[in-house]
């Protein structure tokens, strides 16, 4: 959700050529190495809470009872290689410890992908590669017994005909985890800027998916407000992706964030929950620290967004859930209390 996108020149050079065709590859891959449940897959409608958790935070700093404030989590990141392999989880003991305990708590679990948007651009326009790697992905979901699987390309654009290359990559991954009665959701731009980012994902690629994560911050000074994800942004956000490009409302999840940022470039940013221990009120958003002004969601501010959300989407999504602290200024229990939501 939150990384620095590297540039190939080399791959970059050789995607101009990519032509709006693709060759699609018949869903064909893993069968018969694990069973094909009965009956037809069946999207979960159900107001979601999905939460990311960045692999490199200590599992044993979340309490448990955070487990009770969402329904899915997603495991950022796993990375895919420009062969369509997929590079090892970095850290094996975090995945499966924080796995295991979003399943004892009866959250769906899922892995995200992330990665360079060379490689992505590269591997979705070649149909073997793409093949390849859609085969990978859904054999790691399979071996792990995850619930669904998350895309974080960052991102497809229009320009470079990535458009119709994401939209073969997700329509195939698609088919092959529905098999198996697997979701795929995706992470994508807030949409609210006019080009190539905002035009890279098709009506065609959002049908495919179950869910998607509009990620709604990191938009500075959006009409006049210095904060990177107020509450303009997520109503524009919304009317983008359901008005203009054709999101179902029940496939819309709206993203806040447990961290903020100031106004500089480039931007400096704190976690919520760090923001918290240097002195911030959880009833504001915005607090200097060392003579920076950093601008964040309050528990006022997310309340307001949970509302909106239940009204004009169909879940709230967070980055991220270390970032988050425990106890009484936790966002997601604002979440969970705006919504009127046991936990």
């Amino acid at each position: 959700m939150k990384k620095i996108i590297y540039m190939s020149l080399i791959l970059f050079a050789g995607l101009q050529s990519c032509k709006k065709d693709v060759k699609w590859v018949a869903d064909d891959y893993a069968s018969g190495a694990h069973e094909i449940p009965a009956g037809p897959y069946v999207a979960d409608n159900s107001f979601k809470i999905v939460a990311y958790y960045a692999e490199a935070n200590e599992p044993d700093s979340i309490a448990n009872a955070k487990y009770k404030m969402i329904t899915h989590l997603h495991y950022a990141f796993a990375y895919p290689n420009v062969d369509g392999t997929i590079k090892a989880i970095a850290k094996p003991a975090n995945f499966v410890k924080v796995m295991q305990r979003a399943k004892d708590n009866g959250v769906k679990r899922a892995i995200s992908f992330s990665g360079t948007e060379t490689i992505y651009s590269a591997v979705a326009a070649d149909p073997v590669l793409r093949s390849k790697l859609i085969r990978n992905i859904i054999n790691l979901a399979l071996k792990y017994d995850l619930d669904g699987i998350d895309i974080d390309w960052e991102y497809p654009r229009s320009n470079l005909s990535n458009d119709i290359t994401y939209e073969a990559f997700m329509k195939e991954l698609s088919a092959g985890l529905h098999k198996y009665h697997k979701y795929l959701s995706a992470a994508v731009t807030a949409g609210v800027y006019s080009g190539g980012v905002k035009d890279g994902i098709n009506k065609a690629a959002i049908d495919a998916t179950d869910f998607v994560n509009l990620m709604a911050y990191d938009g500075a000074n959006w009409a006049g407000d210095p904060n990177h994800s107020s509450y303009k942004l997520a109503e524009d956000v919304l009317n983008v992706w359901l008005n203009q490009k054709g999101l179902p409302k029940e496939k819309a999840v709206l993203g806040f964030p447990a961290y903020g940022k100031d106004t500089g470039s480039p931007a400096k940013s704190m976690t919520y929950r760090n923001l918290l221990l240097r002195g911030a009120s959880p009833d504001q958003n915005s607090y200097t620290v060392d003579g920076v002004l950093y601008y964040y969601n309050g528990i006022p501010l997310v309340k307001s967004k949970a509302t909106l959300a239940k009204t004009s989407a169909n879940g709230m999504m967070m980055w991220e859930f270390f970032q988050d602290p425990n106890g009484a200024n936790s966002l997601l229990k604002a979440v969970n209390d705006a919504l009127s939501r046991s936990y």
